[in-house]
């Protein structure tokens, strides 16, 4: 049974014989398939009371080990998002009371965004969560397929600089 893109190629294919519309189908399903998972990601982000940015700030504060903490700037860097958006989920994160900001001992001016223990018991618990559901996601590929799955994507995202 061929997909909408498999679909959408062909009226290309019919529409424009001089173009060759095999890219669709890598990155058009591509397209597709990452809005469906971030969909199914959020969904149980969602049910441990958490949007998606703020378990990415949880989750990277929670990975780098004791102290559980980084400056604004490290987590900004650590999330790929703008210093802006750090400081609108650490403030959602802060009267959640899953996280504290104080000066950074360093710099003055800087602060360090660090992980309470009811956002360690949080993120631990929504994070095992999380697996478990992207083990489902990933059902459908055996694990020689997963492995090259990713070695794949990784290749792909050194060569776009990712």
């Amino acid at each position: 049974m061929a997909d909408h893109v498999a679909h959408v190629m062909t009226q290309w294919r019919r529409e424009r014989p001089d173009l060759d519309p095999a890219p669709l189908g890598v990155i058009a399903r591509l397209h597709r398939i990452a809005g469906r998972l971030t969909e199914e990601l959020v969904a149980v982000y969602a049910e441990h009371g958490l949007a998606e940015g703020e378990f990415d700030i949880l989750a990277t504060l929670r990975r780098q080990g004791p102290p559980y903490a980084l400056t604004a700037g490290e987590l900004a860097t650590q999330t790929m998002v703008t210093s802006g958006a750090i400081t609108k989920r650490v403030d959602r994160c802060l009267a959640r009371g899953w996280v504290t900001r104080a000066p950074s001992g360093a710099d003055a001016r800087g602060r360090v965004i660090g992980l309470t223990e009811a956002g360690r018991e949080l993120i631990d618990a929504a994070f095992t969560h999380h697996l478990a559901n992207e083990e489902r996601l990933l059902a459908p590929f055996s694990p020689a397929e997963r492995t090259r799955l990713a070695a794949l994507l990784e290749h792909w995202t050194e060569d776009l600089g990712l």
